[in-house]
């Protein structure tokens, strides 16, 4: 059957009698009977749209962008009891209408929601004008076409398992060498455009080295693969590239984009953290091709996993590389809770291909997510020990990597300072006499001392910052010397 949209401009006029046959009028009169005419510029948008419309790539863009706002999935927001977002809804008999349904398969002519996005009434045109939401010829020829197709419906395009694709059909083949160059020269065809001539092997050696290590090739490696004469000189190139470390410490960049690695907490003076050791266990992941299960399964739970070693823990870091605001008024648990929230919405943008970020506060308006679910998945990631305070880029809890002989002699250290804790801890009891579970500051000792000093006693020795040991020892040290000589030998 012949489309309205390819009959001859002159015809469309009137004049079609100057050239068409009897034969020809007939069909064209039940043409102008059966077919509706596009507007112009959806017409010619229509024309050089491809020849298959894709439901996630082409039209749940459009609805998302230009219904949903009132037909997605906002009960409150919703108009005319009509729902768009899901297959059942947009293909159901409407609500005052059960005769018409917004989308009828292979029927654009006949589908309410084409009829009301073509009109050009301004009472009953759709998007309705007081929305600001508009439709361009492009989208509306899209939407047309769809319907026309059979309006095939899919689920969100993180749900599809991939499949491999047919190879597609070309003109020339004998230029395709491998599977890929097929969709490549499908495309170039579809688009009129000829394949350049191949490329020289100098330009070759830099496209590659430059793509999978970021850096150009040195000159010995170029004279090198020039003198590389046999017909797998450039899978070798390739080989050997792929064995490099700049091709872990190049293709290290992408995932260090997605898991939103920094080396500074991106707040107040930005200081300095240590996640560079999180960034070479992701570069020797990638050197030693780690199957991507193993590869997700450590970065989100190595630390659980049964005898885990110190790379699995250190991989679990991917959690810790939120921003961290540690502005000194700012509540501990209002960071904390802020960064259980960046875990969970990164993790479903990096893992499920999902938006996580609207369902936090209401039901996702595009994505098959529930707020509920949102918190579901929350509760995983409000399982650590993390306490929302810490200083300098330390911000508990922390992995230790030194060495054996560096951790030992931290250890010792670490003995000596609970030691010093414990003296002057028992010295203050003596000082500042209380009831068990007070604090030094709470002792009618302490009553006369200003509001610093008896800031400071308030906690235990070992938590008190260098700034508050110095002010207690500065006052104490005409005062009581025994008292001085014991936040001395604590601050030394």
């Amino acid at each position: 059957m012949i489309k309205l949209g390819a009959l001859p401009t002159d015809i469309l006029m009137g004049s079609y009698r100057k050239i068409w046959p009897l034969s020809a009028l007939i069909t064209t009169g039940l043409l102008f009977l059966t077919c509706r005419q596009l507007p112009r510029e959806v017409q010619l948008a229509y024309e050089d749209l491809p020849d298959k419309i894709d439901f996630n790539f082409d039209v749940r863009p459009i609805l998302a962008d230009k219904c949903y706002a009132c037909h997605g999935p906002d009960e409150n927001a919703r108009k005319a009891d009509l729902r768009l977002d899901l297959e059942a809804n947009a293909f159901a008999p409407l609500q005052n209408n059960p005769s018409q349904s917004a989308f009828i398969r292979n029927d654009a002519e006949h589908s309410r929601a084409i009829q009301l996005m073509l009109s050009d009434n301004p009472e009953s045109v759709m998007p309705p004008p007081e929305s600001k939401l508009l439709l361009s010829g492009k989208e509306k020829a899209v939407l047309y076409k769809w319907v026309e197709e059979g309006a095939e419906w899919k689920k969100h395009w993180s749900f599809i398992i991939p499949e491999k694709e047919k190879l597609p059909a070309v003109d020339n083949e004998q230029w395709p060498r491998n599977e890929i160059d097929y969709f490549i020269l499908n495309k170039l065809e579809y688009e009129g455009i000829t394949p350049n001539q191949e490329a020289s092997k100098e330009v070759l050696i830099r496209r590659v080295t430059m793509d999978l290590t970021g850096l150009p090739p040195s000159l010995q490696e170029i004279d090198a693969f020039l003198q590389d004469t046999g017909k797998m000189a450039y899978e070798n190139l390739v080989d050997r590239l792929l064995a490099s470390p700049g091709f872990g410490e190049r293709w290290a960049w992408n995932w260090l984009d997605a898991a939103r690695y920094a080396d500074t907490n991106g707040f107040q003076g930005d200081p300095e953290r240590k996640m560079w050791p999180w960034r070479d266990w992701v570069i020797r992941a990638l050197n030693e091709n780690m199957p991507f299960d193993q590869f997700s399964i450590e970065q989100l739970a190595g630390d659980l996993l049964p005898s885990a070693t110190r790379d699995q823990v250190l991989a679990t870091a991917f959690n810790r590389n939120h921003m961290y605001n540690g502005e000194g008024g700012r509540i501990p648990e209002e960071t904390r809770v802020e960064n259980v929230f960046d875990r969970t919405e990164t993790f479903g943008t990096v893992w499920l291909g999902l938006t996580f970020n609207c369902c936090r506060c209401h039901d996702h308006k595009f994505d098959p997510i529930l707020q509920k679910e949102y918190y579901q998945l929350f509760d995983y990631f409000n399982q650590t020990s993390e306490e929302g305070i810490g200083y300098n880029g330390r911000i508990k809890p922390v992995l230790d990597l030194s060495d054996t002989l560096d951790r030992q002699e931290v250890h010792e250290i670490e003995k000596l300072i609970e030691k010093k804790n414990e003296e002057l801890f028992q010295f203050e009891l003596q000082k500042f006499p209380r009831p068990d579970g007070l604090t030094a500051a709470e002792s009618e000792s302490a009553e006369n001392l200003d509001g610093d000093h008896r800031f400071a006693l308030g906690f235990e020795p070992i938590k008190r910052n260098p700034y508050y040991l110095r002010l207690l020892s500065d006052h104490f040290k005409e005062i009581d010397r025994d008292y001085y000589q014991e936040l001395q030998s604590f601050r030394s």
